[in-house]
């Protein structure tokens, strides 16, 4: 732990910016700054999934050795603040999540919303925007992203079949053929916008693919397969040709606007 302005919000992993993908993790952390303590919670509830994706840090490190990409990640808590939720959702600092309620984030002053976004928040989407640009700098075409989450084998009390979801909005071009690769292996249960959907406006991928054009896919992977070393990386290994294959085609380099089912993108409501 650190005082927040020594707390780095974020981990750049180098890599060969030519390559034309980029990696992202938005939950990969569950760390806290010093003055924020444990946020009143016990110990054991950073190890559950409220306050990280699991398996997800492991995964992104193996892909982006294996792949040579560049990845960014993001250190801190989801329970501090949700990287992956539009600044004016309701949900971005939680005060309950899946029974567990997080008493130190209410009642939450402007003031202190504000620096967690100020000192955390942006500056992980400014990171992420800052590699996605060099990215197209580098290559002079548009960028394939890949994000990487993870999902419990069970919520609210029902079972989750699936081993690996795939969550997309209207941009088909990247997550359509992941799918069919994946349900290549009959052992494996894909998810079609499965344990959640992929519309969601506001969230990282809204904000650095669908808006930009950009081909991207948010891989949602099962935690209790990537809980340990030996399920990290065998999932990275399952997943690595996959997305090498889908970088190696040329329509994931176009920018191309598909839309959103939240609404007009943002930019168009008044165009």
């Amino acid at each position: 732990m650190a005082r927040s302005e020594f707390f780095r919000p974020f981990e750049v992993i180098e890599g060969n910016r030519k390559k034309g993908m980029v990696l992202i993790a938005d939950h990969a952390g569950r760390a806290l700054p010093d003055e924020y303590g444990s946020l009143s919670l016990p110990a054991r509830e950073f190890d559950r999934h409220i306050a990280y994706d699991i398996g997800v840090e492991g995964l992104t490190r193996e892909l982006a050795t294996m792949t040579g990409a560049p990845a960014v990640m993001a250190n801190f808590s989801r329970l501090l603040i949700d990287p992956n939720r539009g600044e004016d959702d309701p949900t971005m600092i939680r005060q309950l999540y899946d029974g567990t309620v997080i008493q130190a984030n209410y009642p939450m002053t402007e003031k202190e919303r504000k620096k967690r976004l100020n000192d955390f928040y942006r500056p992980y989407h400014d990171a992420v925007g800052s590699v996605i640009a060099s990215v197209f700098e580098a290559t002079g075409q548009a960028p394939f992203i890949v994000s990487l989450h993870s999902f419990t084998p069970e919520m609210q009390g029902r079972k989750r079949p699936w081993h690996v979801g795939i969550l997309w909005d209207m941009d088909d071009r990247a997550p359509k053929p992941m799918m069919e690769m994946l349900a290549a292996d009959k052992n494996i249960v894909v998810g079609d916008n499965e344990p959640y959907d992929g519309a969601l406006r506001g969230d990282t991928m809204y904000r650095h693919a669908i808006v930009n054009g950009y081909a991207h896919a948010l891989i949602e992977v099962r935690q209790d397969l990537i809980g340990e070393a030996t399920g990290v990386r065998a999932w990275a290994e399952r997943l690595h040709p996959i997305i090498e294959e889908l970088n190696r085609k040329p329509d994931m380099h176009v920018v191309k606007q598909f839309g959103s089912r939240t609404g007009p993108i943002l930019g168009e409501e008044n165009g």
